[in-house]
C-alpha cells in the first residue's frame, strides 16, 4: 500500500501497523470508524484486507484529512472522511466497529509546540472519559472497539470502559524488548459485554536491535511504503 505523509510534523509509526494486525485478527466487517485518521493508514490497510468493511474516518486536522483522502483514492479504497472533531460528531449513524490509534500521551510529559505534533499525540485533545462515552453512543449493541494506548495507564483504560458500559475482552502488552516493560496496549472491548478478558501473550517488538520476526511478518503483510511529500 502506497501512503503519502507529511514531509515533517508527525507521522505514522510502528504502532499503527501493529494495531492494524491486531485489529484484522477479528475479521473486521461492516460499517467501520476510524477515529483520528491521520494520513489513513490503520482503516485503508484493514479495508484493504477485509473487502466486506465499508470505511469512514473522522480527523480534525484539515492536512490530514487531505493526504487520508488522496491515499484512499491511490489504493482505490472506497473512503468517507469527516473533517471534525471526534466529539462533535453527529449519533444518529451506528457502527459495527469503532478503530482508533488516538492521542495518548499524558499531561505529565512535555508538550511539543508543533501543532500537528501536539493534536496527534496528547490526550488532552481527547480525554479517556469523553473520548469513551463518546464510543459507546456510535456503536451498535454489542459492537467492537478496537485501539492501542500507552500501557502505563490501562488502569485508567479499564474504569472508564466501565463508566462508559463497555469492557475490556481482549488485551495484548507490546513489549519493545523481551526484558523491558510493556509500551503499547491493544484493546478490544465491546459494548454491553459481560466477557471476562482474554490476555494475550506479549508481543516483543525487537530482537536486539532489530525488529522480531512477528514484527517482521506484519510489515510483510502490511506492505506499508510510505511516501513524505508536501501537498501544495
Amino acid at each position: 500500500m502506497l501512503l503519502y505523509q507529511p514531509e515533517s510534523g508527525y507521522c505514522y509509526n510502528s504502532d499503527s501497523i501493529f494495531l492494524y494486525d491486531f485489529i484484522s485478527t477479528f475479521c473486521p466487517k461492516g460499517r467501520v470508524l476510524d477515529v483520528g485518521a491521520g494520513c489513513g493508514v490503520v482503516g485503508l490497510l484493514v479495508a484493504k484486507e477485509h473487502p466486506k468493511v465499508e470505511l469512514e474516518a473522522i480527523e480534525k486536522q484539515d492536512v490530514f484529512v487531505e493526504y487520508a483522502t488522496i491515499n484512499a483514492r491511490v489504493n482505490k479504497i472506497a473512503y468517507k472522511i469527516y473533517k471534525k472533531d471526534f466529539l462533535e460528531l453527529e449519533e444518529g449513524v451506528k457502527y459495527d466497529y469503532v478503530i482508533s490509534n488516538p492521542p495518548f500521551y499524558h499531561d505529565g510529559v512535555t508538550k511539543s509546540q508543533n501543532e500537528m505534533l501536539f493534536n496527534a499525540r496528547y490526550n488532552i485533545n481527547l480525554p479517556l472519559d469523553k473520548f469513551f462515552k463518546k464510543v459507546s453512543k456510535v456503536l451498535k449493541p454489542n459492537a467492537h472497539f478496537i485501539f492501542c494506548y500507552d500501557a502505563s495507564q490501562f488502569g485508567l483504560i479499564c474504569a472508564e470502559l466501565e463508566r462508559a458500559k463497555m469492557r475490556a475482552v481482549d488485551v495484548q502488552f507490546i513489549h519493545p524488548k523481551i526484558d523491558r516493560v510493556a509500551s503499547l496496549v491493544m484493546v478490544h472491548a465491546r459494548n454491553g459485554s459481560k466477557s471476562l478478558m482474554k490476555v494475550w501473550e506479549p508481543f516483543i517488538s525487537f530482537d536486539g536491535d532489530e525488529f522480531s520476526q512477528k514484527a517482521k511478518e506484519i510489515y510483510a503483510k502490511a506492505k506499508a511504503q510510505s511516501i513524505k511529500c508536501q501537498i501544495k
